[in-house]
Parts: structure tokens; C-alpha cells; sequence
């Protein structure tokens, strides 16, 4: 369970974890069982330490019927990439809100990290906390374009011969500016509906990293930015990598637009093969390093607080001057995880956010 030892980064060791943190290796033995989860089930860890998950965490459907049983995680389909929160019962009866994600060596193949997360099942409100939240930011987030695109069309509609051609042109170039907006918030939406139900499809083929890199800054320079804003440092011969390319669009875009707009100075971009055995991102479910290719972007601004640290992945985290939803960052370690690759954010040299993440080097053959 070691983290990346970069400068300044936030170590976080598993007893420091505010979840209950269990981890199963291939053979399905408990490696990881941490304070929290030994608080949550009432099993000190030196008793779960060794044993078969099942045995040391064994859990049931709130329909009375055996979870590890009804998953079967080490020979289920190859393609799921976990388990959602759901709600689940110790022997004892009482609740735990379990989180389950399959880390494996290569895309659809065998599980090399069962990673499970625990909550007490007091939360079991905070489903129905969080859709309201989404609601209330889904209707703030709508509110603004809708009230734009209303106010020049009805304008247009009511006085149209008494505007230039120029005027026209600038009122329907805002009107299409926040029809896109909408259009962004309604994906984002139903990427975070797919992710929380475990139905995120993963359409793959043949992805160069590289090239993507290079696309997504361009189009930001196109868009304004200043060239020298960035700097890029792509390593020679990548592993091959299949996976779907709007996706890791999202996560580029996402990333690149954040150190843009929320960092300052050079925004630096490199990629790199992550060989197995190398250091892997620090992450909260602790997952371990995987051959593959490595992002990561930095920047030189005034970075994440280290009480923030822990929050940057979930549903609305914004950083103090952060607009928007406050889901991109919680959709991007969606769409990573259910390509079985990791995310983590700490602090560059420079002193900026530095977000990595990690997918793993696939072929055809790993598909069938």
C-alpha cells in the first residue's frame, strides 16, 4: 500500500483514511484492513489480516442473500470494473454502505485487487442528500443559459428589424454559446447517472495518447490561450493502448481546461510509459502500480489545500474561486477506474496541482 513519494505530496497511509479500506490480493486473501473497517465491522485487524475476504467480511443483500456469492468478483465478467455503493449487512444485521472496485493487471483481466470501501450505514441518507444537492446545482448550473437563450430569442422574435446583421449575429452566437453549456451539464449528468449505476460504457480501439495531448492544447491555443502557456514532454515508444477516445477526451479536456483556468503559469504536460512495478498515483482505495501510460498535468498556481485533498474526486468539489458543477473531476476518476487505471492529484514542484493518471497498455487479444 505504498503512495508515490513526490515532493510535498500528500502521503496518505490507509489508517488515515475517514473510510473503512479493505483490500483482497488475486488469491482473494486480505492484505489491507484498516482502522476504520476494524471500527465499522467490530473485527479487530490482526483477525481479518490473512483470511479469505469472504470470511472476514461477509456480507449480505438487504434481500438476505450471500453478496460474495451473488458478485462472484474473481470470476464474474471481465468487463466490470466494480461494484456501486450499495447498501449491505454484516451478520450482525447492521449496515454498511459498500463500495467494491476490481483492480486488474490488464484490461478484462483477472482480478488483481479486490478494493473495497466502507461507510457506517447512518450515512444511508447521504444518497438522498447528494440527489437533492445535484438537483439544486443542476437547477442553479440551467437557470443562467436558459434565462439568456430566453431573453435574446424573445428579443429577436419582438424587434428583429430593428437590430443589424452584426447585432443578429452576436445575439445567435450567445444563444449557441449557452445551447453548448446546456448540452455539457445534460452529458455530465447522465456520465455522473452511469458511473454511480456501474453502466459507464467503455467503447475501445486503438487510442494514441500522445496525439490527444497535442490535439487538446492546440484547440485551446486556437481558442485564445498563449502557446508558451505549455509545455509538453512525451516519451518515445507508448504502449499500446485501446480504450474509448471520447472518454479520455473528457478526461483530457477536464484537466487541461482546469490548469488553464484555475492554475498559473506553465501548464505542464507529460507523457510517459509507466513500466509495472513503478511507483503508482496515490489513491484513496490504494491501487497498485500497472504497466501502461501515465498523464500528467501540472501547473504553477497556488495548488489544493491538503485538507482538500481527499475531497478534489467527489460530487461538487470546487476549490474556493471554482465555478461550475463541481462534477468534472468526480467524472474523470469515473472514466479512468472503468478503464482499470488509477487518479490522484498532489503538488507539483513548482508549487501548482499536479493530476496524474494512469491506464493500463492493452491489445485486441486482452478483449476476447
Amino acid at each position: 500500500m505504498d503512495t508515490e513519494a513526490g515532493a510535498g505530496e500528500l502521503d496518505l497511509l490507509p489508517d488515515d483514511l475517514p473510510e473503512g479500506l479493505v483490500v483482497a490480493d488475486d488469491a482473494g486473501l486480505v492484505v489491507c484492513f484498516n482502522a476504520e473497517a476494524a471500527r465499522l465491522t467490530g473485527r479487530p485487524a490482526a483477525e481479518a489480516l490473512g483470511r479469505r475476504i469472504e470470511e472476514a467480511l461477509p456480507l449480505e443483500s438487504t434481500d438476505g442473500r450471500d453478496w460474495w456469492r451473488l458478485t462472484d468478483p474473481y470470476h464474474g465478467p471481465a468487463d466490470r470494473p466494480g461494484q456501486p455503493e450499495r447498501t449491505l449487512l454484516l451478520p450482525s444485521g447492521q449496515e454498511l454502505l459498500v463500495t467494491t472496485r476490481y483492480a486488474r493487471s490488464r484490461p478484462a483481466g483477472p482480478v488483481r485487487r479486490l478494493v473495497l470501501t466502507l461507510r457506517g450505514g447512518h450515512t444511508g441518507g447521504r444518497a438522498e442528500r447528494g440527489n437533492a444537492e445535484l438537483i439544486a446545482t443542476v437547477a442553479h448550473e440551467l437557470r443562467s443559459p436558459l434565462t439568456s437563450v430566453k431573453g435574446f430569442t424573445a428579443t429577436m422574435l419582438d424587434k428583429w428589424e430593428r437590430f443589424t446583421d452584426e447585432q443578429k449575429k452576436l445575439m445567435l452566437q450567445t444563444v449557441d454559446s449557452d445551447a453548448d453549456r446546456v448540452t455539457r451539464l445534460i452529458t455530465e449528468l447522465l456520465d455522473v447517472s452511469r458511473i454511480d449505476s456501474g453502466r459507464l460504457e467503455i467503447r475501445r480501439q486503438p487510442v494514441r495518447l500522445d496525439e490527444a495531448v497535442r490535439r487538446h492544447v492546440e484547440t485551446l491555443v486556437n481558442g485564445g490561450v498563449q502557446a508558451d502557456r505549455f509545455h509538453l514532454r512525451i516519451a518515445d515508444s507508448l504502449p499500446g493502448l485501446w480504450a474509448d477516445p471520447d472518454k479520455i477526451d473528457q478526461v483530457l479536456g477536464n484537466l487541461l481546461e482546469n490548469a488553464v483556468r484555475h492554475g498559473a503559469g506553465t501548464v505542464t504536460i507529460e507523457v510517459d510509459r509507466a513500466p509495472s512495478g513503478a511507483p503508482s498515483p496515490p489513491t484513496p482505495e490504494g491501487a497498485p502500480s500497472q504497466e501502461g501510460t501515465s498523464v500528467t498535468v501540472s501547473d504553477e498556481g497556488p495548488g489544493i489545500p491538503e485538507d482538500a485533498v481527499h475531497r478534489v474526486f467527489t460530487r461538487f468539489w470546487r476549490g474556493n474561486d471554482r465555478g461550475g458543477t463541481g462534477l468534472g473531476l468526480y467524472i474523470v476518476k469515473g472514466i479512468v477506474e472503468a478503464h482499470g487505471g488509477t487518479v490522484a492529484v498532489g503538488r507539483s514542484p513548482q508549487g501548482g496541482a499536479r493530476f496524474r493518471f494512469t491506464l493500463p497498455a492493452g491489445t485486441p487479444a486482452f478483449l476476447s
